[in-house]
């Protein structure tokens, strides 16, 4: 099930929210939340809620202890206990094949497991309360229920916002902050407008024009892949990677904005993960922008405690580079994730040392710098057999013998060109900020409170009528 699907919309998330309103109490709410949460999980992986529950149920029991421990020694000897099994179970369900393909053949039973929905997100949620209760900056909880609770969360537990404990107890356990109905609607309708009007035609774009994701992940269709890929014209590969790279942002921004607009309406407050990353004027910016809960993971769970930039240069430029191995092995068991973080550790180090000073003088050239390299970065993330995305990338410049333009590619252009500028225009603080230059006007408020979100759940709604393409790009890692 995912938030933009009927039954979500029109039957789990209302049925969800009538019975939290019935609860009187924060603690019977809390079991209202819990139960649709797992039900949530298991509508899509009903077998691997046991592992959720499994992984919550030994960082629960490993934070006690923690707490209890009568020395450093047997606190830290805890936390290495709960590392353990949570890197292990994520790296027997995630990383196993890639493991094996290193020593040869991956093993047929291997290559059967699948990938358990989220459980990048949820391990990572785990590891923050199990390391913020051995650096005391939270008390373990006490209740097993509890913690399976901020694991398993409906809103966020697939795709983010990575969600710290810290951050999120007090609104969750002991004091719910008031409901904000009309906020959260608000948040959630743009979200879903987000999704269903423009990032699944941008997804449906790149598709037509490049290769459809179930095509480029088979390995036993490469050949003909590759000739595929060598035909697209330079109009075409252009294009087509322009609308993956809009498809990516507005869909993984559309969910974060459901997810936190559906906290709203409960009293809970997720962080912001996006930022309107394309306006930025540098790689460094991009990242303080881009996936803001798992940037802030790496730097205050990885980074710092391995010393950050307080130590000599080598060290530093050691420190980013796990940092950036890890951002990539993150996102997905396959060489070409791996080569995607060191990319970007690559021009992080390059504006480090002289491109950021450089770029101080100009105003529109470090933009569209940022541009080209995120950009091509997505043609390394999209395709995981990189001999594809290197075909994709001599495309771009007619070095396949692919011809400018054909006129299969300038129609998709025409048909397609209000999506796209809307699409980009999605990408900007535009319409944010027109609409904050009219925030105190009493007729705009209400214009934006009521009319505006019951007219994008309406052209929403049809738009995912018969809608065949409606995927989240991020459940898969």
């Amino acid at each position: 099930m995912v938030f933009s699907s009927l039954i979500f919309l029109y039957a789990f998330l209302p049925l969800s929210l009538l019975c939290y309103a019935l609860c009187r109490s924060l603690r019977a709410k809390n079991i209202s939340l819990l139960v649709f949460s797992l039900v949530f999980y298991a509508w899509g992986e009903p077998k691997y809620v046991l592992l959720l529950m499994l992984m919550a149920a030994a960082d629960w029991f490993c934070a006690l202890r923690i707490e209890q421990a009568p020395s450093e020694r047997g606190a830290k000897a805890w936390l290495a206990a709960a590392t353990a099994i949570d890197l292990g179970l994520i790296g027997f369900f995630k990383y196993s094949g890639l493991i094996c393909s290193i020593f040869g053949s991956v093993p047929p039973f291997i290559a059967r497991i699948a990938l358990p929905i989220g459980i990048s997100f949820y391990t990572f949620q785990l590891l923050t309360y199990v390391v913020d209760v051995y650096r005391g900056e939270v008390h373990a909880q006490a209740r097993y229920l509890d913690i399976l609770l901020y694991a398993a969360l409906f809103h966020q537990c697939i795709a983010g916002p990575i969600v710290r404990y810290n951050s999120i107890a007090d609104e969750l356990f002991v004091q719910r902050a008031p409901a904000e109905l009309t906020d959260g609607i608000r948040r959630f309708s743009t979200g879903l407008a987000k999704k269903a009007l423009l990032a699944n035609p941008c997804g449906a774009l790149a598709d037509a024009l490049l290769l459809p994701e179930s095509a480029a992940s088979d390995s036993t269709a490469l050949l003909a892949n590759l000739e595929t890929l060598r035909g697209v014209t330079v109009l075409g590969s252009w294009i087509g990677m322009a609308a993956f790279m809009l498809q990516i942002y507005l869909d993984f921004s559309a969910y974060s904005d459901m997810a936190i607009g559906m906290g709203k309406m409960l009293g809970l407050h997720y962080p912001e993960n996006f930022n309107y990353p394309y306006t930025a004027r540098s790689v460094t910016e991009y990242w303080r922008r881009w996936h803001m809960s798992l940037s802030g993971f790496f730097r205050d769970y990885v980074y710092i405690p391995l010393g950050g930039n307080r130590r000599s240069p080598a060290r530093t430029v050691f420190n980013t580079f796990v940092v950036w191995a890890l951002t990539g092995l993150w996102h997905g068991a396959s060489w070409n994730f791996v080569l995607w973080g060191l990319y970007y550790f690559i021009f992080l180090m390059l504006e480090r040392l002289f491109l950021r000073r450089v770029f101080h003088r100009f105003r529109v050239l470090p933009h569209v710098y940022l541009l080209f390299v995120v950009f091509v970065g997505w043609i390394l993330f999209h395709f995981t057999d990189v001999r594809l995305g290197w075909t994709v990338v001599r495309g771009l410049f007619g070095a396949n013998g692919n011809a400018f333009s054909d006129f299969r590619s300038v129609t998709l252009l025409e048909n397609n060109l209000f999506l796209l500028i809307a699409a980009v225009i999605g990408c900007t603080p535009l319409v944010r900020d027109l609409s904050g230059r009219f925030a105190d006007n009493p007729a705009w408020r209400g214009c934006r409170n009521v009319l505006i979100p019951i007219v994008l759940l309406l052209l929403s709604t049809c738009a995912l009528v018969g809608e065949s393409y409606n995927p989240f790009l991020y459940f898969q890692f």
